[in-house]
């Protein structure tokens, strides 16, 4: 075997001849009648000689189950991911295989750069969480086979409840709103938000929006739907608590992080989008004894958090596509699910597969993950949430209303909707 494996912490110069080098992996030695299959990978697990370590037993592990078959798995940053793949897709090169999130699917798929998975899963298909093939889904067909999914969930300080008089964590839009005065006559604030541009909305206004029962697109998915009265319900809610003293003045500048914000230096109460991996930090940060992870937020419609599947494309213009189809149908079988959550600190996307974690709050997320939503997929998602960012800004500094802020990031938003091919 050939290992194409790199390492995250490549010289720069390396890094650049080995992109290069990967984007042609789509001709040459991958053409017709090639035994090859190359695989795009990012860091999805955290620690590089682990993920190192990780992905050399996957080439191993694949290659003894289909001789003859070269696996080459190549590491690349996830920095500037879109455009280089982009650039891959155009110039009809890249890799067999490509690790997906459900917002890349539908740009990928309008422009006939991606293969259905749907004969490469058949076999496992049925196993799958619904919400996750339904976040892989375009057009009634799966554009990419989940190997993991990510959760969030609510996450508590319990010095800080405690000081304040609360023994039941705030699980409800309600209970925040009750807890509020009590925390800030404690020295504290309620609720942890992320209001920078930086800020993915999928962990911080979305979920809310979501809760309120809004949506960001309307069924067409050709105009915006969150200024509607759930949407303004939802900001509304958030500008009250952050005109009260009740969301730390620093969420204009946090970009979903935890370390060295208010969450993490004990001076906001709680999270609604704080991953597994906040958890660990927290504990390391409050104690053990102080943290608390809940449930899935509930607002005044629903009950839901942000959470979504990785998963495996297949390049529309790979010269081997069998090959491409056994790796995927290997990547999908009980053990490797297994094996990738465990190493990732992921959860499963297989209803008949738990992947076994020793952690504290194992439990808890698992509940959460009841409750993921991954988002609403769209060829203009990420564009469209660089239009609604600064709209927030403006409702939370009181520079516009609430309504007059999602209206506003709505008119732009469906000219920008309207543009699209």
């Amino acid at each position: 075997m050939k290992t194409g494996f790199k390492r995250a912490t490549v010289p720069l110069a390396l890094l650049m001849l080995t992109t290069l080098t990967a984007a042609g992996c789509g001709d040459g030695d991958s053409g017709a009648g090639s035994k090859k299959v190359t695989v795009w990978m990012y860091p999805v697990i955290m620690d590089p000689k682990a993920n190192a370590a990780y992905w050399d037993g996957i080439e191993k592990g694949f290659e003894a189950a289909e001789k003859g078959v070269d696996l080459t798995v190549e590491q690349l940053p996830w920095e500037n991911r879109d455009q280089k793949l982009a650039t891959a897709f155009g110039s009809g090169k890249g890799p067999d295989v490509v690790l997906l999130g459900p917002d890349q699917i539908p740009q990928y798929q309008a422009n006939g750069a991606l293969q259905p998975v749907d004969r490469a899963i058949e076999d496992a298909k049925s196993a799958f969480r619904p919400a996750a093939l339904e976040a892989m889904t375009q057009d009634g067909k799966v554009y990419a086979a989940p190997i993991y999914h990510t959760v969030t969930s609510t996450l508590y300080n319990k010095k800080l409840l405690e000081k304040a008089g609360i023994a039941e964590p705030p699980a409800t839009w309600d209970a925040i709103r009750a807890a509020a005065p009590k925390l800030k006559q404690a020295g504290a604030t309620t609720l942890d938000y992320s209001a920078s541009n930086e800020a993915s909305l999928n962990m911080s206004f979305y979920p809310l929006l979501w809760q309120a029962g809004g949506k960001v697109f309307d069924d067409s998915g050709k105009k915006a739907a969150f200024n509607s009265t759930e949407g303004v319900e939802a900001l509304t809610f958030l500008v009250d608590l952050y005109k009260g003293g009740s969301v730390p003045k620093s969420a204009m500048t946090n970009a979903n992080l935890f370390t060295d914000q208010a969450l993490g230096k004990q001076q906001v109460a709680m999270g609604f989008t704080n991953t597994p991996a906040d958890a660990v930090l927290a504990e390391q940060a409050w104690g053990k004894g102080n943290v608390i992870v809940g449930p899935a937020l509930t607002g005044p419609r629903k009950q839901v958090c942000f959470g979504m599947p990785g998963g495996l494309g297949i390049n529309a213009k790979s010269r081997n596509v069998a090959g491409a189809e056994k790796f995927i149908a290997y990547m999908v079988q009980p053990a490797q699910i297994e094996s990738m959550g465990k190493a990732g600190g992921f959860f499963s996307p297989r209803t008949d597969v738990t992947v076994p974690n020793d952690s504290t709050y194992a439990k808890e997320y698992q509940q959460a993950l009841d409750h993921t939503y991954p988002g609403e997929p769209n060829p203009a998602a990420r564009q469209l949430m660089a239009l609604l960012s600064p709209e927030i800004q403006a409702a939370l500094t009181g520079k516009k209303s609430p309504k007059a802020a999602l209206d506003a990031a709505a008119e732009e938003a469906d000219d920008l909707l309207a543009r699209q091919r």
